[in-house]
């Protein structure tokens, strides 16, 4: 082997009520490698030459393990869809090591879709090709935004079917955090009457990653909250919705976790429902603020027996302050209005709802705002007059901001993974076996904010033929 890997046990070093220590199945005769990631291979100081190392694909899958790793799947449980549903765990997920990188940073190296565990259930542990897909754009692409995120190394293929709604080419995902750990491990731990486990996996999380609050857990938990709001923010700013916001589905770093029937909105819609399982809409986009609360909400309650409800009552309070700074400064930037003037929330709310009426896109807009075209004018069809009457009052104000096009730039992407981009990729893969057109839309979500005139046509909304693409927790 031409790379080494040296493992900390860091989780492992949990009592053993946390974790199932387990080899990965081997899913699949002969695993092959689709796709690398080099930012991610960064992460954890993995020259991206071993991505041609045929024993890459094997240890990445599960086939081989590393070398002094304890290889586990974590236990938690969660709230799904609002209501208790009890022990969950990483059905199909293994942390196949945690490693330690030059910085300091200590990463989780975690497969999805390497096969069964205790935690499956019913489900057989394997992941398909299209999902995997799905996940490796996303989660780059919202490392690109600036978005908190786990991150993902590489996609090998199985060589197997799956069976879903139809039989599927199978696939793993080898997926990077500094912590998988959800606000449902806590959850495990409360609603089982264990509550010294969870002073335990509160001592591990603040002494790894919140090292400041050592001792201090209301404070750390504070910190918890305004992670959460902040990431609410950005996922708002960038119109990104989730679609499933369960509290297993909630990472406890404050990242983006889990990408199953996430959507970027295009025509824009405040009440957009990416996940057509959600029925009632619960986790619709203008939802998800409310709804991270209520998970932290949940989470309080899992950590009553180390936090006075009133110390945590006081913490949640501060949830909204902090969503609506972080999301006004935002939404400031994407506006190009750099003074505080009074009215400034009137004028950018007038434009959301110009938009909501008119059924703009998301994304195209904000990003034509720095000019102010006759084609941006124009993309309000019968509401024109009321986009010009709009597009009248704010150059008004912004008299005297300067030059503002660049900066207006860099904070509208010109660039979100579309459904139907990511279709466009996935059906490469799968049906040609294009992986040089999975590559193409890869890298240019690295540089979301940049022109790239080559991959102009990935900008746009969708051609006819890939219209009303639904997405489900089907993977």
């Amino acid at each position: 082997m031409s790379f080494a890997l040296r493992p900390e046990n860091h989780f492992a070093q949990l009592p053993g009520d946390f974790y199932t220590a387990m080899p990965a199945e081997k899913v699949g005769q002969t695993p092959r490698l689709i796709h690398a990631n080099a930012r991610a291979a960064a992460l954890i100081d993995l020259d991206p030459q071993v991505f041609g190392d045929p024993e890459f694909a094997q240890i990445f899958s599960g086939h081989r393990p590393i070398a002094d790793a304890t290889a586990l799947a974590m236990v938690y449980s969660g709230h799904q869809f609002g209501v208790w549903a009890g022990q969950l765990g990483d059905g199909r997920a293994l942390l196949i090591a945690q490693l330690r990188n030059r910085r300091g940073e200590l990463w989780d190296v975690q497969l999805k879709g390497a096969g069964r565990t205790p935690y499956s259930r019913f489900g057989d542990g394997r992941a398909v090709m299209r999902s995997t897909i799905r996940e490796y754009l996303c989660s780059e692409a919202m490392a690109a935004l600036g978005i908190p995120t786990t991150r993902a190394l590489a996609i090998v293929a199985t060589g197997e079917t799956v069976q879903r709604e139809t039989s599927e080419p199978g696939a793993i995902l080898t997926r990077l955090a500094r912590s998988h750990i959800r606000f449902g491990h806590f959850e495990h731990f409360h609603h089982s009457g264990r509550h010294e486990q969870v002073r335990l996996l509160a001592d591990h999380v603040i002494g790894e990653y919140f090292a400041p609050y050592k001792g201090d857990y209301p404070g750390w938990f504070g910190e918890v909250v305004k992670r959460t709001a902040e990431l609410m923010a950005d996922w708002q700013a960038v119109g990104f919705a989730h679609g499933v916001m369960n509290t297993d589905n909630m990472s406890i770093l404050g990242l983006t976790l889990d990408y199953g029937p996430f959507g970027f909105m295009e025509a824009y819609d405040p009440g957009f429902i990416c996940n057509h399982t959600d029925e009632t809409g619960r986790y619709s986009f203008d939802n998800q603020p409310s709804i991270g609360l209520w998970n932290l909400h949940a989470l309080a309650v899992a950590l009553s027996s180390l936090i006075p409800s009133e110390e945590l009552k006081e913490k949640l309070g501060h949830y909204e302050t902090y969503f609506t700074q972080h999301y006004r400064a935002r939404m400031r930037a994407k506006f190009g209005l750099v003074r505080l003037e009074e009215g400034d929330d009137r004028l950018m709310g007038g434009l959301l709802a110009l938009m909501a009426g008119a059924r703009v896109d998301y994304t195209l807009t904000f990003r034509g705002l720095s000019r102010l075209d006759e084609n941006w004018l124009a993309s309000f069809g019968a509401a024109r007059g009321d986009a010009e009457a709009w597009a009248t009052g704010y150059k008004a104000r912004l008299a005297g901001e300067g030059e503002r096009a660049a900066a207006m730039n860099a904070a509208n992407p010109k660039y979100v993974l579309r459904n139907w981009v990511a279709e466009t990729a996935i059906r490469a893969v799968e049906d040609r076996g294009d992986i040089a057109m999975l590559d193409r839309i890869f890298t240019m979500l690295q540089n979301p904010y940049g022109e790239q005139p080559q991959n102009e046509e990935f900008a746009a909304p969708p051609p006819p033929a890939l219209c009303g693409l639904e997405v489900s927790c089907s993977s």
